[in-house]
């Protein structure tokens, strides 16, 4: 296996307080962190294996500057609700040189990550029907982080990793090659649906639960 589902991100309104409904259910929240010069911040959910991120647009000046704007994150959050698809998939390389780069993609070099280091964004980020797909050369399993960066992990539905991460969009039945790349890593699946919606199970779905965020949050959990 080369790659693995890294994280997922879900924009959403202006302090994400569609995320409230998670930690009532039992999920305990992690840090949020902000994206200075993308004009970003977020609210995050930890699991072992990977990561869920509520994202919204704090300063669109930023986001719409001259740097950011080749990710289309402006327009994607700020056309969540009118045909944009809300989300952004994030795949982590498991080579030992971290090279391997899963889809056709350029150097994005924000102001908030080191001059040296930069983030894989699919070629695709201008074409908002489908998700944004980048990949970052640091990316780790939570359960591996360093104490510094270590995030809570225990849930009370005792939730420990994602083991099915399936998008729904309307326009799924013709991918572009750098979506259908991202596909072929059998990371993610993709299906058509009337609306976006995304699906994540978590640890084999055994126990047969599933709760529907919708419509509030385009998002289903199964355990």
């Amino acid at each position: 296996m080369t790659f693995e589902f890294d994280h997922l991100f879900i924009c959403t309104d202006i302090g994400a307080g569609e995320a409230d409904r998670l930690v009532s259910l039992g999920l305990v929240e992690g840090t949020s962190n902000s994206h200075p010069g993308q004009g970003t911040t977020n609210r995050r959910f930890f699991f072992h294996n990977a990561m869920l991120e509520f994202l919204w647009v704090c300063d669109p000046e930023e986001a719409r500057s001259e740097l950011i704007r080749s990710t289309h994150l402006w327009e994607r959050w700020a056309n969540r609700q009118d045909g944009a698809c809300p989300f952004g998939v994030c795949l982590r390389s498991t080579t030992p040189d971290r090279d391997s780069i899963a889809f056709p993609s350029w150097a994005y070099r924000p102001p908030y990550l080191p001059e040296a280091l930069s983030i894989a964004v699919g070629t695709n980020s201008g074409v908002l029907t489908e998700p944004m797909l980048f990949q970052t050369p640091f990316g780790k399993r939570p359960d591996r982080y360093s104490p510094d960066r270590a995030q809570p992990l225990n849930h009370h539905l005792g939730l420990c990793e994602i083991t099915r991460v399936e998008l729904v969009s309307p326009t799924a039945d013709r991918p572009s090659p750098e979506l259908q790349a991202a596909i072929n890593t059998d990371r993610f699946r993709l299906r058509v649906g009337g609306g976006y919606c995304v699906e994540l199970g978590f640890d084999g779905e055994v126990q047969g639960h599933q709760v529907d965020f919708r419509p509030g949050l385009p998002l289903i959990i199964s355990w």
